[in-house]
């Protein structure tokens, strides 16, 4: 679900969306800033400075899983969706600019999905002749992402990096049957 709240501060913008796993999000105000909070996934910004109007996304994983009814949780179809999004907003493919960011390595020793969702959006990108005018994926940490659409200025805050361990059990060969 899309957040929406006010920001009265001076020099701040009126109104920030957040966006979660799935979501995305366009606008064309100048006063909007876009946001999500991210660790493995990745969020892909695009924005057309000529029409004035930007959008993000939240990247879960970089394929789709068969009948799983998340479709926009993966790749080619949350790329597609924010894509379609700002073209009926008045953007012109050819004009798009992005930034992506997340990726992180948030459990050490299991799968690379933060890697793989990294590459497949720099791949997408490419493929659809889009230039990536910024990118800041990988590491360990979670970032939290705001975004103003219109200008294309986007910034992260870093999380307090805290990698999982993966937990290893060790079997003992006492009087415990472990099955």
């Amino acid at each position: 679900m899309t957040k929406h709240s006010s920001n009265r501060r001076s020099g701040l913008p009126k109104k920030r969306i957040s966006i979660c796993q799935g979501e995305h999000a366009v606008e064309n105000s100048p006063d909007v800033v876009i946001s999500t909070t991210l660790g493995s996934c990745v969020a892909t910004c695009l924005w057309d400075q000529t029409a004035k109007v930007g959008g993000m996304n939240h990247i879960l994983l970089p394929d789709s899983i068969s009948n799983s009814g998340i479709e926009n949780l993966h790749g080619a179809a949350a790329m597609e969706v924010l894509i379609n999004a700002l073209l009926k907003r008045g953007a012109s493919k050819s004009r798009l600019r992005g930034k992506i960011f997340g990726g992180a390595q948030m459990v050490s020793g299991l799968s690379s999905i933060g890697q793989a969702n990294g590459t497949f959006v720099r791949n997408f990108l490419h493929q659809e002749g889009i230039p990536i005018y910024a990118e800041c994926l990988g590491g360990v940490s979670a970032r939290r992402v705001e975004f103003s659409p219109v200008s294309g200025h986007a910034r992260q805050k870093l999380m307090k990096a805290k990698v999982e361990e993966q937990a290893l059990v060790r079997a003992q060969t006492n009087d415990v049957e472990l099955f």
